[in-house]
């Protein structure tokens, strides 16, 4: 799990850092709302944990304007405590919205409860940099939506499906083209490359099992 703690209170982002970093959480932070935005553009994160006060471009406006690129699950965290104020953040695209003080139990139910909504049905997938849109047909690539043609649309989806789990080149060839073919075609190699080249140009998630075929090799959160 990677989350961007949105917050310019040291104490607290230290306290939530630590808190997180323990559970195992990839953790980064930002102390405005405008290198915020910049780091939810250029990078994939599973949840944005937001203060509504911030330097500059506030917590409300920066929410706003990453609902203009992404689906990322986003709670506030203020010491705004009014309707008016909650019910502006929640207005703005954020999923939830905790009042400080808060007990860090209640801050870990809040993300269960808001992974367990983003888990089920159509929710976004990510590996590594790639965020793929089920549901919008659409995939972002360090925050820019990349163009794939329909085979290799077709293609990712089949190894999303199979998460870890070993596809021969003549599976590929059956399920996503459709017809059988000698094993020495290098058709399916080809297309392995063209979402490489696009999506994990470091070879860290779409792995080449030597003999057998590819993986779409992804760690639990």
């Amino acid at each position: 799990m990677r989350v961007l703690i949105v917050e310019d209170e040291p104490g607290l982002v230290e306290f939530l850092r630590l808190e997180l970093e323990l559970s195992g959480v990839e953790v980064d932070v930002a102390m405005d709302g405008e290198s915020a935005l910049e780091k939810a553009r250029s990078q994939v994160y599973d949840l944005l944990l937001v203060d509504i006060v911030l330097p500059g471009m506030n917590g409300v406006e920066l929410c706003r304007e990453v609902r203009t690129f992404s689906d990322v699950p986003v709670m506030m965290l203020t010491a705004r405590g009014a309707v008016a104020d909650r019910v502006g953040g929640l207005d703005a695209g954020a999923d939830d919205y905790l009042v400080k003080p808060f007990a860090i139990e209640e801050l870990w139910a809040r993300i269960r409860a808001i992974r367990r909504r983003y888990e089920s049905g159509t929710a976004p997938f990510r590996f590594g940099d790639a965020m793929v849109h089920f549901d919008a047909h659409r995939v972002v690539y360090k925050g820019q939506e990349v163009d794939l043609t329909a085979r290799e649309y077709d293609l990712l989806l089949y190894l999303l499906r199979n998460v870890n789990r070993t596809c021969s080149r003549q599976e590929l060839l059956e399920r996503v083209w459709g017809f059988q073919a000698p094993g020495d075609t290098n058709v399916v190699d080809v297309y392995i490359g063209y979402l490489r080249q696009k999506l994990d140009p470091e070879r860290r998630y779409i792995k080449t099992v030597r003999g057998q075929g590819y993986r779409l090799e992804v760690e639990g959160p």
